[in-house]
């Protein structure tokens, strides 16, 4: 059971530093509407949806009211809604698939139902040094977007930024409702990227993109800072790796206290699925070296599957560990390392250079086709858990926000209670889909690990 543990801690440990400069996605290439367009939400009132610590890009459909008596420099388009100080609206229409990939991003803020709790920054620019706070400074508004600045870091939609101007004050700074905003830019021909701005003493100031591991592969950009804060997908994490040792140490000591009596309890339920990897997934393909595997093996599996299932309960944080690129990397590279090191002398001689093959067709196709299988293998792997997972949360996202198109954002009611029914029955099914697909991503991902494993160890016949 010792072994399971390190295991454990070996990925956890390797998925939070992958983690700590928040996730993958790129929205650049989203168009958002909420340049162009502006409409009356007078009226709506959403009350038993829970949008705290997430960012909607569209502020239609919330209600406002509780702003009511605070002036920070806003004043009305004309058409009833507020504008800051630089002339940027806080309303605009409602976009689904912008809220979808919001749902679904990594925050600094943690949410349970309506509540939000502010995590941990940690944040680092060169020639500035380190700020560590709590992102309660920020006064972040329902929407993710913060009401202060602190020492030129600001948080737009639920994720730190830095103002680009080394004028901007620095120290705690009072900005005001709707003071953060994100904007399309052009940046090249037929392209534009989403920028953060925020609106102080009647400027506009720009702020950096998000901070990303991917190095600007993903289109994030290299920034001009670091995070390394604790965000929602890491305390995610957190929660599941204490519950999964604190499960293995008790089925460890259950073991030794009732040495030959049948298991019981929680023993009792995790013994089959346990048994099931091992029997299905681990001994096929690695025969008699079946045990130097299996800590690993099982450690990836249950990790997978803790997530999957912590992802899934409703209204606890919405995480979306294992569809982040940043995780789903450092899984597959975990397996590409354990892979590529455990390979013997006949793993690499039919890699490099098969034996009975004419010597132009090794060069020519057959050696260059299996390098690039080399890292096609954990690329699939890292990729196929991400789609399944991520794609299942924007589905359900779209399925809540045909209330809101159709209901026209609660200017038609008789519309919007219609299609709640119906968004309802195909949210439900789409939450029993995702349940199975739980179970089985992480079934898949350990089982072609084990057969990539068991392929690099298989001796000569």
């Amino acid at each position: 059971m010792r072994k399971y543990i390190l295991s454990l801690c070996c990925i956890f440990c390797l998925s939070v530093f992958a983690l700590a400069q928040h996730d993958g996605h790129n929205h650049d290439g989203h168009k958002h509407a909420k340049e162009t367009q502006a409409t009356d939400h007078q009226n709506h009132n959403h009350e038993g949806h829970d949008h705290s610590g997430h960012n909607h890009g569209s502020h239609e459909g919330h209600d406002h009211g509780s702003h009511a008596g605070h002036n920070h420099g806003t004043h009305s388009d004309g058409e009833g809604h507020a504008t800051n100080a630089c002339g940027h609206s806080g309303h605009h229409e409602f976009n689904p698939g912008e809220t979808a990939f919001h749902h679904i991003s990594d925050q600094n803020i943690y949410s349970i139902g309506p509540f939000s709790f502010p995590l941990p920054c940690f944040l680092y620019a060169p020639g500035h040094g380190w700020d560590v706070f709590s992102s309660g400074r920020f006064h972040a508004d329902a929407h993710g977007n913060g009401e202060k600045a602190y020492n030129q870091y600001i948080l737009c939609e639920g994720v730190a930024r830095r103002v680009l101007d080394a004028s901007f004050p620095t120290g705690e700074v009072d900005l005001g409702h709707h003071a953060v905003y994100t904007k399309q830019l052009p940046i090249e021909k037929g392209k534009t990227k989403e920028y953060a701005f925020v609106c102080y003493n009647g400027k506009e100031w720009q702020a950096d993109t998000k901070s990303t591991a991917d190095a600007g592969m993903f289109g994030g950009g290299i920034t001009s800072f670091y995070d390394f804060s604790i965000t929602k997908n890491v305390l995610s994490m957190i929660f599941v790796f204490l519950f999964l040792a604190w499960v293995f140490m008790s089925m460890a000591k259950s073991y030794k206290v009732r040495r030959g009596m049948a298991p019981k309890g929680i023993t009792n339920f995790i013994e089959p699925i346990f048994i099931f990897i091992q029997d299905e997934a681990v001994k096929p393909f690695l025969g008699h070296k079946w045990q130097k595997y299996l800590p690993f093996l099982q450690s990836i599996f249950f990790f997978i599957l803790g997530l999957n299932l912590f992802g899934q309960i409703p209204f606890f944080g919405g995480s979306n560990v294992t569809g982040n690129l940043s995780f789903t990397a450092v899984l597959a590279l975990l397996a590409f390392l354990v892979t590529t090191f455990s390979g013997n002398k006949h793993y690499w001689e039919h890699t490099l250079w098969m034996p009975g093959v004419p010597a132009i067709v090794k060069i020519l196709v057959l050696t260059p086709v299996e390098i690039m299988g080399l890292f096609i293998k954990p690329l699939t792997l890292m990729l196929r858990l991400f789609a399944n997972i991520t794609a299942g949360h924007i589905v359900i996202a779209i399925f809540v926000g045909l209330i809101f198109i159709f209901g026209q954002s609660g200017a038609n009611p008789g519309a919007a209670y219609g299609t709640a029914i119906g968004s309802t029955i195909l949210t439900l099914f789409m939450m029993s889909i995702e349940l199975l697909v739980a179970f089985i991503q992480a079934f898949v991902f350990t089982i072609l690990t084990a057969s990539y494993i068991g392929a690099a160890v298989e001796e000569a016949h």
